[in-house]
């Protein structure tokens, strides 16, 4: 197409990280130009359904009207997310899934020190992730929060860090994960619990 035959036109991309910036060279040849991205994870094998699934759309005003009426199609929800915060967006979407499923492998490696082969640690863990997700989903972070960090039972963190000393990689992220449990959770006997992450 030549720079005449982008006037009027809009034109969207789809990437999560990066902004309708990236498109401005049809912008500069009259084109509307957006993001729009869906918050949802895409994997060889899988399907994911979009209805409900909400659309992050950043732009000019005129392809931002057109990317909505794409997501209403599809019946997806669409929001506004400002240029500036699109990086932030995307680690978010970042947390919210790959990182997820990293921290479901590792718990898939802890099972291996307990006996428990990763399949059946795959099958044995979905009943308690999908109680976590529900409760998060009705609770919240705060209200669906248990266990020994929870509870202030620095006894069994301390079992806990222990047993780990034989996975070191994934004893570093029970520590992260505990500290972040530590700063934005409901927990009791912080302060001990802080001192024996650290030691």
């Amino acid at each position: 197409m030549g720079a005449a035959d982008w006037k009027g036109r809009v034109a969207l991309h789809s990437s999560g990280a990066l902004t309708s910036d990236e498109l401005e060279v049809l912008r500069r040849r009259g084109a509307a130009v957006a993001s729009v991205h869906p918050l949802m994870t895409f994997v060889r094998g899988s399907r994911p359904a979009l209805v409900g699934v909400p659309f992050a759309i950043e732009g000019d005003p005129k392809a931002v009207r057109a990317a909505r009426a794409v997501v209403q199609q599809l019946r997806g929800r669409a929001f506004t997310i400002r240029k500036q915060r699109k990086e932030a967006y995307h680690a978010w979407g970042m947390f919210a899934s790959p990182l997820l499923t990293a921290l479901l492998a590792a718990s898939e490696c802890v099972a291996g020190g307990a006996g428990v082969s990763r399949k059946a640690a795959r099958e044995r863990t979905l009943p308690i992730l999908q109680q976590t997700l529900d409760n998060y989903a009705r609770l919240g972070a705060a209200g669906s929060f248990s266990g020994p960090i929870a509870r202030g039972d620095v006894a069994t963190v301390r079992k806990h860090l222990q047993v780990l000393l034989e996975i070191p990689e994934v004893r570093e992220v029970y520590v992260a994960l505990a500290h972040a449990a530590l700063r934005d959770l409901p927990a009791k006997n912080r302060t001990v619990l802080e001192k024996i992450l650290k030691a």
